[in-house]
């Protein structure tokens, strides 16, 4: 690989990880933007193949497509370097988030400029999961089973249920159709421990095991640090606030957690416990896909798992209409974005979010 393609790597997955607002729904919209329209570094099919493998592994989704497309463009290098500048952005502005938070007990008030920013976003999601659409709804079957997947992401369940369940009902109608018993095993992932930190510990079995959105993160910290005394609960809010009003991975909400428990080491030592597993488990299932890919009865799971996740992605964008379109300001910015990201699809999905923002910010001023 050259060096060129590590230092493109680099600088995208920095760009990246500095205005990456909205959570992984948005961010797997801005990779998709970057490294499927603009750059041609794969195509859509490619893309959904690696977005369906991180809903299948435990930790944050969307870093773990960075660390996926990064080995894909630019080897072992590639991946620890797109994991890696996708991560740190987030980590170093939420750590002076939390030096500000330890010091003098409260946050700073932007919220005037992240009020436009989530109606932006929704649009940013929308046209990115259109062609995603249509690349996965390949069959009347894949149709049939997006529709289910969606209807099962709106009452609520769970979406590990939804992805694996509708994987393994496509692979078993694939199964008897071919009735081809080839099927590739897939490898048990196990982690090595490497710190006595108690902190250490406490996030990588968290990194380890946890499925879902950064909501489910969050009880999963109020569950090992508040209810056990080593948190207050005011300030596992403060840091879900961190988390939603900073761009890059939600996941960096626990290095502010692991200053306030313990400082700079702590938010350290936290920081490589939540991410250490991701990087491993891309790592082992990366050479997987594409062997998914080859074999008739998993290329169907995979199928399958797509479309599930395309439908979780326009579930989550619902859900984020819910919350944050509440007013006609925020309906008019969210029209707008609409209009730029449909109408003028080479404008960088960077300015639409920095638009929104800014557009949000006036309107705020009426």
């Amino acid at each position: 690989m050259q060096q060129g393609s590590l230092k493109d790597i680099g600088k995208l997955f920095l760009k990246l990880g500095l205005i990456a607002f909205g959570g992984p729904a948005a961010h797997i919209a801005m990779m998709r933007d970057e490294v499927v329209r603009k750059r041609q570094w794969m195509n859509d099919s490619h893309f959904l193949d690696l977005v369906g493998a991180t809903n299948l592994i435990p930790g944050p989704n969307s870093t773990e497509l960075a660390i996926h497309l990064g080995k894909e463009k630019g080897g072992w290098k590639g991946l620890i370097i797109a994991g890696l500048c996708f991560i740190l952005p987030a980590v170093f502005i939420t750590l002076g988030f939390a030096y500000l938070y330890k010091n003098y007990g409260q946050l700073p008030e932007i919220q005037a400029f992240t009020y436009g920013i989530k109606p932006a976003i929704i649009a940013i999601i929308l046209s990115a999961v259109y062609p995603l659409a249509k690349t996965s709804l390949k069959s009347s079957l894949l149709i049939l089973i997006g529709i289910l997947a969606l209807t099962a992401s709106f009452f609520g369940v769970n979406e590990i249920i939804v992805l694996f369940g509708f994987g393994f009902l496509a692979l078993l109608i694939q199964y008897f159709k071919t009735n081809n018993n080839q099927a590739n095993s897939v490898l048990p992932l196990s982690l090595a421990t490497v710190s006595h930190s108690k902190l250490f510990f406490v996030f990588l079995k968290i990194g380890s095991v946890l499925y879902g959105s950064g909501y489910v993160l969050f009880a999963f910290l109020d569950s090992e640090l508040v209810q056990t005394g080593l948190l207050p609960r005011q300030t596992l809010l403060d840091a879900i606030a961190v988390g939603q009003f900073t761009p890059g991975p939600v996941f960096s909400s626990v290095t502010f957690i692991g200053y306030q428990i313990n400082g700079g080491m702590g938010a350290f030592v936290s920081t490589i416990g939540i991410f250490l597993p991701s990087f491993i488990f891309v790592a082992l299932l990366n050479p997987l896909v594409k062997k998914m890919r080859d074999s008739q009865v998993f290329a169907a799971f995979l199928d399958a798992v797509n479309v599930a996740s395309v439908a979780l992605i326009i579930a989550i964008c619902f859900t984020m209409g819910k919350d944050s379109v509440t007013d006609w300001k925020t309906v008019l910015i969210m029209i707008v974005s609409l209009f730029i990201t449909f109408g003028f699809r080479k404008i960088n999905s960077v300015w639409v979010v920095l638009g929104g923002s800014l557009l949000g910010y006036l309107l705020t001023l009426l």
